[in-house]
Protein backbone atom coordinates (compact mmCIF):
# COMPACT_ATOMS: atom_id res chain seq x y z
CA UNK A 1 0.00 0.00 0.00
CA UNK A 2 1.62 3.16 -0.63
CA UNK A 3 0.92 6.06 2.10
CA UNK A 4 2.34 9.79 1.96
CA UNK A 5 4.27 10.83 4.92
CA UNK A 6 7.06 13.70 5.86
CA UNK A 7 9.63 12.60 7.79
CA UNK A 8 13.47 12.35 7.44
CA UNK A 9 15.36 9.19 5.97
CA UNK A 10 16.30 6.87 9.01
CA UNK A 11 19.62 4.63 8.69
CA UNK A 12 18.66 1.34 6.51
CA UNK A 13 20.78 -1.48 5.85
CA UNK A 14 20.71 -2.68 3.19
CA UNK A 15 20.68 -6.49 2.48
CA UNK A 16 22.50 -7.14 -1.04
CA UNK A 17 19.36 -8.09 -2.98
CA UNK A 18 19.01 -5.21 -5.83
CA UNK A 19 15.70 -4.37 -4.96
CA UNK A 20 16.29 -4.18 -1.27
CA UNK A 21 19.00 -1.62 -2.31
CA UNK A 22 16.94 0.51 -4.46
CA UNK A 23 14.63 0.52 -1.79
CA UNK A 24 16.86 2.30 1.00
CA UNK A 25 18.81 5.52 1.02
CA UNK A 26 21.80 5.62 3.48
CA UNK A 27 21.63 7.36 6.56
CA UNK A 28 22.10 11.51 6.10
CA UNK A 29 21.58 11.86 2.30
CA UNK A 30 18.16 13.49 3.46
CA UNK A 31 18.81 17.20 4.15
CA UNK A 32 15.31 17.98 5.94
CA UNK A 33 11.34 16.88 6.18
CA UNK A 34 10.50 16.00 2.59
CA UNK A 35 7.63 14.29 1.12
CA UNK A 36 8.19 10.86 0.12
CA UNK A 37 6.42 7.54 -1.12
CA UNK A 38 6.91 4.84 1.76
CA UNK A 39 6.18 1.21 -0.22
CA UNK A 40 5.18 -1.62 2.07
CA UNK A 41 6.23 -4.71 0.90
CA UNK A 42 5.01 -6.97 3.56
CA UNK A 43 5.65 -10.28 3.15
CA UNK A 44 8.09 -9.35 -0.29
CA UNK A 45 10.92 -8.25 2.00
CA UNK A 46 13.00 -11.09 0.86
CA UNK A 47 14.89 -10.92 -2.44
CA UNK A 48 14.09 -13.09 -5.53
CA UNK A 49 15.51 -15.71 -6.25
CA UNK A 50 16.25 -14.56 -9.64
CA UNK A 51 17.95 -11.38 -7.95
CA UNK A 52 22.01 -11.93 -7.20
CA UNK A 53 23.62 -10.33 -4.43
CA UNK A 54 25.63 -7.42 -4.70
CA UNK A 55 28.44 -6.17 -2.99
CA UNK A 56 28.43 -2.88 -0.97
CA UNK A 57 30.13 -0.81 -3.83
CA UNK A 58 26.94 -1.70 -6.63
CA UNK A 59 29.48 -3.50 -8.71
CA UNK A 60 27.26 -6.68 -9.99
CA UNK A 61 29.48 -8.95 -10.85
CA UNK A 62 27.76 -12.49 -10.55
CA UNK A 63 24.20 -12.05 -11.94
CA UNK A 64 24.68 -9.84 -15.51
CA UNK A 65 22.32 -7.43 -13.90
CA UNK A 66 22.84 -3.91 -15.68
CA UNK A 67 24.68 -1.96 -13.44
CA UNK A 68 22.98 1.04 -15.73
CA UNK A 69 19.87 -0.16 -14.03
CA UNK A 70 20.32 0.01 -10.79
CA UNK A 71 22.04 3.47 -11.23
CA UNK A 72 18.60 4.71 -13.03
CA UNK A 73 16.46 3.08 -9.79
CA UNK A 74 18.91 4.93 -7.55
CA UNK A 75 18.79 8.31 -9.13
CA UNK A 76 15.02 7.92 -9.81
CA UNK A 77 14.51 7.03 -6.07
CA UNK A 78 16.35 9.98 -4.58
CA UNK A 79 14.18 12.37 -7.34
CA UNK A 80 11.26 10.74 -6.20
CA UNK A 81 12.34 11.52 -2.96
CA UNK A 82 12.39 15.18 -3.38
CA UNK A 83 9.15 15.60 -5.25
CA UNK A 84 10.77 16.18 -8.89
CA UNK A 85 8.33 13.74 -10.16
CA UNK A 86 8.85 14.41 -14.14
CA UNK A 87 12.67 13.77 -13.72
CA UNK A 88 11.85 10.63 -11.46
CA UNK A 89 9.80 9.51 -14.25
CA UNK A 90 12.17 9.75 -16.89
CA UNK A 91 14.91 7.45 -14.66
CA UNK A 92 12.37 4.42 -14.31
CA UNK A 93 11.37 4.70 -18.03
CA UNK A 94 14.96 3.91 -18.51
CA UNK A 95 15.00 1.34 -15.91
CA UNK A 96 12.24 -0.34 -17.22
CA UNK A 97 13.78 -0.28 -21.23
CA UNK A 98 16.91 -0.91 -19.85
CA UNK A 99 15.47 -4.81 -17.74
CA UNK A 100 12.04 -5.00 -19.06
CA UNK A 101 11.89 -8.16 -16.40
CA UNK A 102 12.42 -5.73 -13.33
CA UNK A 103 9.81 -5.55 -11.28
CA UNK A 104 10.79 -3.08 -9.15
CA UNK A 105 11.40 -0.58 -12.09
CA UNK A 106 7.94 -1.40 -13.24
CA UNK A 107 6.56 -0.64 -9.30
CA UNK A 108 8.89 2.50 -9.13
CA UNK A 109 7.33 3.86 -12.31
CA UNK A 110 3.76 2.88 -11.10
CA UNK A 111 4.20 4.54 -8.00
CA UNK A 112 5.28 8.06 -10.19
CA UNK A 113 2.31 8.00 -12.00
CA UNK A 114 0.50 7.80 -9.21
CA UNK A 115 1.76 10.62 -7.20
CA UNK A 116 1.43 12.23 -10.94
CA UNK A 117 -2.41 11.35 -10.52
CA UNK A 118 -2.41 9.09 -13.81
CA UNK A 119 -3.58 6.30 -12.49
CA UNK A 120 -4.27 4.90 -15.81
CA UNK A 121 -0.84 4.49 -16.78
CA UNK A 122 0.12 2.83 -13.43
CA UNK A 123 -2.32 0.14 -13.75
CA UNK A 124 -0.31 -1.79 -16.52
CA UNK A 125 2.73 -1.21 -14.63
CA UNK A 126 1.26 -2.85 -11.53
CA UNK A 127 -0.51 -5.71 -13.53
CA UNK A 128 3.19 -6.34 -15.23
CA UNK A 129 4.69 -6.10 -11.56
CA UNK A 130 2.50 -9.15 -10.48
CA UNK A 131 2.95 -11.15 -13.79
CA UNK A 132 7.18 -11.07 -12.78
CA UNK A 133 6.11 -11.78 -9.09
CA UNK A 134 2.56 -13.35 -8.40
CA UNK A 135 3.20 -13.11 -4.63
CA UNK A 136 3.90 -8.80 -4.48
CA UNK A 137 1.55 -8.14 -2.44
CA UNK A 138 1.78 -4.63 -2.04
CA UNK A 139 1.29 -4.11 -5.89
CA UNK A 140 -2.22 -6.39 -5.66
CA UNK A 141 -3.54 -4.33 -3.18
CA UNK A 142 -2.55 -1.65 -4.74
CA UNK A 143 -4.01 -2.71 -7.65
CA UNK A 144 -7.46 -3.63 -6.25
CA UNK A 145 -7.82 -0.08 -5.10
CA UNK A 146 -7.27 1.57 -8.69
CA UNK A 147 -9.88 -1.30 -9.65
CA UNK A 148 -11.82 -0.51 -7.18
CA UNK A 149 -12.56 3.23 -8.32
CA UNK A 150 -13.07 2.38 -11.65
CA UNK A 151 -15.75 0.17 -10.15
CA UNK A 152 -14.43 -2.56 -11.59
CA UNK A 153 -15.88 -4.92 -8.33
CA UNK A 154 -14.84 -8.13 -9.75
CA UNK A 155 -11.72 -8.09 -10.69
CA UNK A 156 -10.64 -5.43 -7.28
CA UNK A 157 -12.13 -8.73 -4.89
CA UNK A 158 -9.83 -11.03 -6.72
CA UNK A 159 -6.76 -9.09 -5.97
CA UNK A 160 -8.18 -8.25 -2.60
CA UNK A 161 -8.75 -12.45 -1.96
CA UNK A 162 -5.07 -13.05 -3.67
CA UNK A 163 -3.70 -10.76 -0.62
CA UNK A 164 -4.96 -12.90 1.90
CA UNK A 165 -3.81 -15.95 0.39
CA UNK A 166 -0.29 -14.90 -0.17
CA UNK A 167 0.86 -14.56 3.28
CA UNK A 168 0.41 -11.01 3.91
CA UNK A 169 1.66 -8.45 6.68
CA UNK A 170 -0.63 -7.59 9.11
CA UNK A 171 -1.40 -4.22 8.33
CA UNK A 172 -2.05 -5.84 4.61
CA UNK A 173 -4.30 -8.15 6.01
CA UNK A 174 -6.59 -5.43 7.32
CA UNK A 175 -6.40 -3.97 4.34
CA UNK A 176 -7.44 -6.16 2.25
CA UNK A 177 -10.20 -7.44 4.50
CA UNK A 178 -11.83 -3.57 4.46
CA UNK A 179 -11.81 -3.38 0.97
CA UNK A 180 -13.39 -6.84 0.39
CA UNK A 181 -16.25 -5.76 2.45
CA UNK A 182 -16.47 -2.17 0.79
CA UNK A 183 -16.64 -3.59 -2.49
CA UNK A 184 -19.63 -6.05 -1.16
CA UNK A 185 -21.47 -2.93 -0.04
CA UNK A 186 -20.67 -1.43 -3.46
CA UNK A 187 -21.84 -4.49 -5.56
CA UNK A 188 -25.29 -3.98 -3.31
CA UNK A 189 -25.92 -0.79 -4.19
CA UNK A 190 -25.26 -1.18 -7.78
CA UNK A 191 -27.79 -4.01 -7.93
CA UNK A 192 -30.04 -1.66 -6.03
CA UNK A 193 -29.42 1.36 -8.71
CA UNK A 194 -30.14 -0.72 -11.47
CA UNK A 195 -33.37 -1.84 -9.99
CA UNK A 196 -34.45 1.69 -9.23
CA UNK A 197 -33.68 2.71 -12.65
CA UNK A 198 -35.34 0.26 -14.39
CA UNK A 199 -38.69 0.51 -12.07
CA UNK A 200 -38.50 4.73 -13.26
CA UNK A 201 -37.91 5.58 -9.70
CA UNK A 202 -34.78 7.79 -10.70
CA UNK A 203 -34.83 9.56 -7.22
CA UNK A 204 -33.85 6.88 -5.22
CA UNK A 205 -31.23 5.49 -8.13
CA UNK A 206 -29.36 8.61 -7.99
CA UNK A 207 -29.44 7.70 -3.56
CA UNK A 208 -27.59 4.90 -4.55
CA UNK A 209 -25.53 5.83 -7.32
CA UNK A 210 -24.18 8.70 -5.20
CA UNK A 211 -23.26 6.44 -2.30
CA UNK A 212 -21.19 3.98 -5.14
CA UNK A 213 -19.45 6.74 -6.55
CA UNK A 214 -18.32 7.83 -3.74
CA UNK A 215 -15.88 4.80 -3.86
CA UNK A 216 -15.93 3.90 -7.54
CA UNK A 217 -15.15 7.65 -8.18
CA UNK A 218 -13.81 6.90 -12.23
CA UNK A 219 -16.61 4.29 -13.03
CA UNK A 220 -17.53 6.06 -16.59
CA UNK A 221 -20.59 4.18 -17.10
CA UNK A 222 -22.18 5.02 -13.36
CA UNK A 223 -21.65 8.70 -13.80
CA UNK A 224 -23.39 7.92 -17.33
CA UNK A 225 -26.47 6.62 -15.91
CA UNK A 226 -26.90 8.78 -12.93
CA UNK A 227 -27.17 11.58 -15.75
CA UNK A 228 -29.33 10.22 -17.26
CA UNK A 229 -31.20 9.78 -13.63
CA UNK A 230 -30.87 13.63 -13.63
CA UNK A 231 -32.05 14.31 -17.36
CA UNK A 232 -35.21 12.65 -16.08
CA UNK A 233 -35.55 14.46 -12.79
CA UNK A 234 -35.13 18.09 -15.11
CA UNK A 235 -31.65 18.74 -13.48
CA UNK A 236 -29.78 19.43 -16.88
CA UNK A 237 -26.83 20.72 -15.22
CA UNK A 238 -26.04 17.93 -12.84
CA UNK A 239 -26.46 15.67 -15.78
CA UNK A 240 -23.71 17.42 -17.39
CA UNK A 241 -20.80 17.61 -14.59
CA UNK A 242 -21.30 13.72 -14.38
CA UNK A 243 -21.01 13.71 -19.06
CA UNK A 244 -17.85 15.88 -18.68
CA UNK A 245 -16.24 13.46 -16.24
CA UNK A 246 -17.34 10.67 -18.25
CA UNK A 247 -15.63 12.23 -21.62
CA UNK A 248 -12.63 11.98 -19.90
CA UNK A 249 -12.71 8.64 -17.86
CA UNK A 250 -13.59 6.48 -21.12
CA UNK A 251 -11.74 7.07 -24.05
CA UNK A 252 -13.22 8.51 -27.46
CA UNK A 253 -16.70 9.08 -25.81
CA UNK A 254 -18.40 10.90 -28.57
CA UNK A 255 -21.99 9.89 -27.13
CA UNK A 256 -21.09 12.02 -23.72
CA UNK A 257 -19.58 14.60 -26.09
CA UNK A 258 -23.18 14.60 -27.80
CA UNK A 259 -25.31 14.05 -24.92
CA UNK A 260 -23.54 17.50 -23.26
CA UNK A 261 -23.82 19.68 -26.36
CA UNK A 262 -27.85 19.01 -26.73
CA UNK A 263 -27.85 19.39 -23.04
CA UNK A 264 -26.39 23.09 -23.78
CA UNK A 265 -28.35 23.45 -26.60
CA UNK A 266 -31.56 22.92 -24.62
CA UNK A 267 -30.39 24.89 -21.72
CA UNK A 268 -29.80 27.88 -24.58
CA UNK A 269 -26.23 27.98 -23.99
CA UNK A 270 -25.53 27.71 -27.80
CA UNK A 271 -21.63 28.66 -28.21
CA UNK A 272 -20.79 25.95 -24.98
CA UNK A 273 -23.15 23.44 -27.03
CA UNK A 274 -20.69 24.45 -29.95
CA UNK A 275 -17.73 23.38 -28.55
CA UNK A 276 -18.61 20.07 -27.24
CA UNK A 277 -19.99 18.86 -30.40
CA UNK A 278 -16.99 19.60 -31.73
CA UNK A 279 -14.91 17.47 -29.39
CA UNK A 280 -17.12 14.93 -30.61
CA UNK A 281 -16.22 15.52 -34.31
CA UNK A 282 -12.30 15.56 -33.46
CA UNK A 283 -12.92 12.13 -32.30
CA UNK A 284 -15.02 10.90 -35.23
CA UNK A 285 -15.70 13.74 -38.04
CA UNK A 286 -18.14 11.14 -39.82
CA UNK A 287 -20.37 11.18 -36.61
CA UNK A 288 -23.88 11.20 -38.24
CA UNK A 289 -26.15 12.82 -35.41
CA UNK A 290 -23.37 15.02 -34.22
CA UNK A 291 -22.68 16.22 -37.45
CA UNK A 292 -26.17 17.11 -37.88
CA UNK A 293 -26.10 18.71 -34.42
CA UNK A 294 -23.33 20.94 -35.50
CA UNK A 295 -24.90 22.78 -38.79
CA UNK A 296 -28.32 23.10 -36.34
CA UNK A 297 -26.15 24.79 -33.54
CA UNK A 298 -23.85 26.33 -35.95
CA UNK A 299 -26.46 28.27 -37.81
CA UNK A 300 -27.82 29.68 -35.03
CA UNK A 301 -24.48 30.68 -33.59
CA UNK A 302 -24.13 32.92 -36.59
CA UNK A 303 -27.72 34.47 -36.55
CA UNK A 304 -27.12 35.22 -32.58
CA UNK A 305 -23.62 36.80 -33.05
CA UNK A 306 -24.36 38.64 -36.29
CA UNK A 307 -27.69 40.44 -34.28
CA UNK A 308 -25.46 41.19 -30.83
CA UNK A 309 -22.62 42.51 -33.46
CA UNK A 310 -25.55 45.05 -34.82
CA UNK A 311 -27.11 45.81 -31.24
CA UNK A 312 -23.16 47.03 -30.26
CA UNK A 313 -23.26 49.56 -33.44
CA UNK A 314 -26.98 50.65 -32.86
CA UNK A 315 -28.61 49.04 -35.47
CA UNK A 316 -31.43 48.01 -33.65
CA UNK A 317 -33.70 48.06 -36.52
CA UNK A 318 -31.29 45.29 -38.06
CA UNK A 319 -30.99 43.15 -35.15
CA UNK A 320 -34.48 42.94 -34.88
CA UNK A 321 -34.59 41.00 -37.55
CA UNK A 322 -31.91 38.66 -36.84
CA UNK A 323 -33.64 37.73 -33.41
CA UNK A 324 -36.99 36.90 -35.51
CA UNK A 325 -34.99 34.89 -37.65
CA UNK A 326 -33.53 33.20 -34.49
CA UNK A 327 -37.04 32.44 -33.17
CA UNK A 328 -37.78 31.10 -36.45
CA UNK A 329 -35.00 28.87 -37.16
CA UNK A 330 -35.20 26.93 -33.17
CA UNK A 331 -38.93 27.30 -32.64
CA UNK A 332 -39.20 24.25 -30.64
CA UNK A 333 -36.73 25.19 -27.55
CA UNK A 334 -38.21 27.98 -25.83
CA UNK A 335 -35.28 29.17 -24.33
CA UNK A 336 -34.42 30.91 -27.77
CA UNK A 337 -37.72 32.31 -27.74
CA UNK A 338 -37.68 34.19 -24.39
CA UNK A 339 -33.83 35.05 -25.32
CA UNK A 340 -35.08 36.43 -28.33
CA UNK A 341 -37.84 38.52 -27.21
CA UNK A 342 -35.46 39.78 -24.40
CA UNK A 343 -33.49 41.22 -26.74
CA UNK A 344 -35.55 42.28 -29.11
CA UNK A 345 -37.47 44.69 -25.91
CA UNK A 346 -34.17 46.09 -25.50
CA UNK A 347 -33.57 47.19 -29.04
CA UNK A 348 -36.99 48.84 -28.86
CA UNK A 349 -36.00 50.37 -26.06
CA UNK A 350 -32.82 51.47 -27.48
CA UNK A 351 -34.82 52.62 -30.19
CA UNK A 352 -37.20 54.74 -28.55
CA UNK A 353 -40.02 52.51 -30.07
CA UNK A 354 -42.04 52.62 -26.35
CA UNK A 355 -44.91 50.67 -27.66
CA UNK A 356 -43.32 48.41 -29.19
CA UNK A 357 -40.52 47.31 -26.09
CA UNK A 358 -43.59 47.91 -23.60
CA UNK A 359 -45.36 44.78 -26.03
CA UNK A 360 -42.39 42.28 -26.08
CA UNK A 361 -40.66 43.04 -22.58
CA UNK A 362 -44.46 42.27 -21.12
CA UNK A 363 -44.10 39.14 -23.36
CA UNK A 364 -40.90 38.11 -21.46
CA UNK A 365 -41.86 38.89 -18.26
CA UNK A 366 -44.90 36.94 -18.10
CA UNK A 367 -42.63 34.04 -18.75
CA UNK A 368 -39.96 35.44 -16.29
CA UNK A 369 -41.51 38.13 -14.52
CA UNK A 370 -37.79 38.24 -12.31
CA UNK A 371 -36.07 39.30 -15.40
CA UNK A 372 -33.91 42.28 -14.77
CA UNK A 373 -33.16 43.26 -18.17
CA UNK A 374 -36.44 43.26 -19.40
CA UNK A 375 -37.49 44.90 -16.17
CA UNK A 376 -34.62 47.52 -17.19
CA UNK A 377 -36.24 47.86 -20.21
CA UNK A 378 -39.34 48.22 -20.11
CA UNK A 379 -38.78 50.80 -17.21
CA UNK A 380 -36.64 53.28 -19.96
CA UNK A 381 -39.70 52.87 -22.39
CA UNK A 382 -42.22 53.61 -19.47
CA UNK A 383 -40.19 56.91 -18.90
CA UNK A 384 -40.51 58.11 -22.38
CA UNK A 385 -44.10 56.86 -22.27
CA UNK A 386 -44.58 59.38 -19.28
CA UNK A 387 -46.03 56.55 -17.25
CA UNK A 388 -43.44 57.43 -14.46
CA UNK A 389 -45.28 55.44 -11.50
CA UNK A 390 -44.94 52.05 -13.77
CA UNK A 391 -41.36 52.64 -14.56
CA UNK A 392 -40.77 53.51 -11.00
CA UNK A 393 -42.23 50.13 -10.10
CA UNK A 394 -40.58 47.98 -12.44
CA UNK A 395 -37.10 49.94 -11.32
CA UNK A 396 -37.97 48.78 -7.85
CA UNK A 397 -38.59 45.16 -8.98
CA UNK A 398 -35.34 44.54 -10.86
CA UNK A 399 -33.51 46.38 -8.01
CA UNK A 400 -34.72 44.00 -5.25
CA UNK A 401 -33.27 41.18 -7.63
CA UNK A 402 -29.83 43.03 -8.40
CA UNK A 403 -29.54 45.80 -6.03
CA UNK A 404 -25.96 46.84 -6.69
CA UNK A 405 -26.61 47.54 -10.67
CA UNK A 406 -25.41 51.56 -10.96
CA UNK A 407 -27.72 51.66 -13.77
CA UNK A 408 -31.51 50.88 -11.76
CA UNK A 409 -29.98 52.80 -9.26
CA UNK A 410 -29.58 55.81 -11.53
CA UNK A 411 -32.88 54.80 -13.64
CA UNK A 412 -35.04 54.92 -10.40
CA UNK A 413 -33.79 58.22 -9.29
CA UNK A 414 -34.50 60.01 -12.68
CA UNK A 415 -38.15 58.15 -12.78
CA UNK A 416 -38.73 59.48 -9.16
CA UNK A 417 -37.72 63.03 -10.38
CA UNK A 418 -39.58 62.74 -13.39
CA UNK A 419 -42.34 61.69 -11.65
CA UNK A 420 -41.96 64.94 -9.06
CA UNK A 421 -41.46 67.61 -12.38
CA UNK A 422 -44.32 66.10 -13.81
CA UNK A 423 -46.23 67.36 -10.71
CA UNK A 424 -45.60 70.44 -11.69
CA UNK A 425 -44.57 72.18 -15.16
CA UNK A 426 -43.98 70.12 -18.43
CA UNK A 427 -42.52 71.32 -21.25
CA UNK A 428 -43.77 68.67 -23.47
CA UNK A 429 -47.34 68.51 -22.21
CA UNK A 430 -46.92 72.13 -22.55
CA UNK A 431 -46.19 72.13 -26.20
CA UNK A 432 -48.26 68.68 -27.09
CA UNK A 433 -45.06 66.96 -27.85
CA UNK A 434 -43.68 63.13 -27.32
CA UNK A 435 -40.21 63.28 -24.99
CA UNK A 436 -38.28 61.99 -28.19
CA UNK A 437 -39.55 65.15 -30.45
CA UNK A 438 -37.24 66.38 -33.04
CA UNK A 439 -36.50 70.11 -32.43
CA UNK A 440 -38.74 70.77 -36.02
CA UNK A 441 -41.54 69.47 -33.95
CA UNK A 442 -40.85 71.60 -31.12
CA UNK A 443 -40.38 74.87 -33.02
CA UNK A 444 -43.47 73.97 -35.50
CA UNK A 445 -46.02 73.02 -32.31
CA UNK A 446 -44.46 76.39 -30.38
CA UNK A 447 -45.45 78.62 -33.22
CA UNK A 448 -48.58 77.33 -33.46
CA UNK A 449 -49.47 77.39 -29.86
CA UNK A 450 -48.01 81.06 -30.18
CA UNK A 451 -49.96 82.35 -32.69
CA UNK A 452 -53.57 80.47 -31.25
CA UNK A 453 -52.60 82.09 -27.83
CA UNK A 454 -51.21 85.16 -28.09
CA UNK A 455 -52.84 87.78 -25.84
CA UNK A 456 -53.54 90.06 -28.27
CA UNK A 457 -56.53 87.70 -29.84
CA UNK A 458 -58.70 87.94 -26.80
CA UNK A 459 -60.42 91.21 -25.93
CA UNK A 460 -61.82 89.96 -22.47
CA UNK A 461 -59.89 90.54 -19.66
CA UNK A 462 -59.81 87.65 -17.51
CA UNK A 463 -59.60 85.79 -20.76
CA UNK A 464 -56.39 88.07 -21.69
CA UNK A 465 -54.92 87.09 -18.35
CA UNK A 466 -55.04 83.94 -18.84
CA UNK A 467 -53.87 83.66 -22.62
CA UNK A 468 -50.97 85.73 -21.61
CA UNK A 469 -50.31 82.97 -18.52
CA UNK A 470 -50.66 80.40 -21.35
CA UNK A 471 -48.46 82.30 -23.75
CA UNK A 472 -45.79 82.35 -20.83
CA UNK A 473 -45.57 78.99 -20.54
CA UNK A 474 -45.39 78.02 -24.18
CA UNK A 475 -42.89 80.53 -24.80
CA UNK A 476 -40.74 78.88 -21.76
CA UNK A 477 -41.22 75.50 -23.12
CA UNK A 478 -39.98 76.69 -26.20
CA UNK A 479 -37.03 78.07 -24.66
CA UNK A 480 -35.78 75.00 -22.63
CA UNK A 481 -36.55 71.95 -25.23
CA UNK A 482 -35.08 73.86 -28.11
CA UNK A 483 -32.11 74.52 -26.20
CA UNK A 484 -29.80 70.61 -26.22
CA UNK A 485 -28.17 71.59 -22.42
CA UNK A 486 -31.30 72.98 -21.01
CA UNK A 487 -33.79 69.99 -22.45
CA UNK A 488 -30.95 67.18 -21.17
CA UNK A 489 -31.48 69.11 -17.30
CA UNK A 490 -34.96 68.54 -17.89
CA UNK A 491 -34.83 65.26 -19.19
CA UNK A 492 -32.67 64.39 -16.42
CA UNK A 493 -35.59 65.70 -13.85
CA UNK A 494 -34.19 69.05 -13.55
CA UNK A 495 -36.25 72.22 -14.57
CA UNK A 496 -33.94 74.88 -15.64
CA UNK A 497 -36.50 77.46 -15.06
CA UNK A 498 -37.40 76.45 -11.50
CA UNK A 499 -35.03 78.06 -8.88
CA UNK A 500 -36.35 75.33 -6.40
CA UNK A 501 -34.42 72.67 -8.44
CA UNK A 502 -31.30 75.18 -9.06
CA UNK A 503 -28.34 74.47 -6.54
CA UNK A 504 -27.27 77.72 -4.79
CA UNK A 505 -30.82 78.71 -4.95
CA UNK A 506 -31.39 82.83 -6.31
CA UNK A 507 -33.90 84.33 -8.68
CA UNK A 508 -35.45 82.54 -11.93
CA UNK A 509 -33.99 84.71 -14.47
CA UNK A 510 -36.95 82.63 -17.07
CA UNK A 511 -39.97 83.64 -14.63
CA UNK A 512 -40.83 86.59 -16.64
CA UNK A 513 -43.40 88.60 -16.81
CA UNK A 514 -46.13 88.84 -19.90
CA UNK A 515 -43.86 92.16 -21.14
CA UNK A 516 -40.68 90.37 -21.08
CA UNK A 517 -41.97 87.92 -23.46
CA UNK A 518 -42.94 91.03 -26.34
CA UNK A 519 -39.64 91.27 -27.99
CA UNK A 520 -39.43 87.50 -29.15
CA UNK A 521 -40.71 86.21 -32.84
CA UNK A 522 -43.05 82.84 -32.25
CA UNK A 523 -42.73 82.75 -36.02
CA UNK A 524 -38.63 81.95 -35.45
CA UNK A 525 -36.50 79.62 -34.21
CA UNK A 526 -35.38 83.41 -31.79
CA UNK A 527 -35.05 86.82 -32.21
CA UNK A 528 -36.98 89.67 -31.91
CA UNK A 529 -39.88 90.37 -33.22
CA UNK A 530 -40.10 91.90 -36.69
CA UNK A 531 -43.76 93.56 -35.48
CA UNK A 532 -44.93 95.25 -32.22
CA UNK A 533 -48.24 94.23 -30.40
CA UNK A 534 -49.80 97.33 -28.59
CA UNK A 535 -51.99 96.92 -26.02
CA UNK A 536 -54.24 99.43 -24.18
Amino acid sequence: MIIFVNFRIAHCHCESSLWEKANCLEAGKSKGPFLFLVLEFGAQRTASTSMAHIPRNGVCAECGVNADVEKHLELGKKLLAAGQLADALSQFHAAVDGDPDNYIAYYRRATVFLAMGKSKAALPDLTKVIELKMDFTAARLQRGHLLLKQGKLDEAEDDFKKVLKSNPSENEEKEAQFQLVKSDEMQRLRSQALDAFESSDYTAAITFLDKILEVCVWDAELRELRAECFIKEGEPRKAISDLKAASKLKNDNTEAFYKISTLYYQLGDHELSLSEVRECLKLDQDHKRCFAHYKQVKKLNKLIESAEELIRDGRYTDATSKYESVMKTEPSVAEYTIRSKERICHCFSKDEKPVEAIRVCSEVLQTEPDNVNALKDRAEAYLIEEMYDEAIQDYETAQEHNENDQQIREGLEKAQRLLKQSQKRDYYKILGVKRNAKKQEIIKAYRKLALQWHPDNFQNEEEKKKAEKKFIDIAAAKEVLSDPEMRKKFDDGEDPLDAESQQGGGGNPFHRSWNSWQGFNPFSSGGPFRFKFHFN
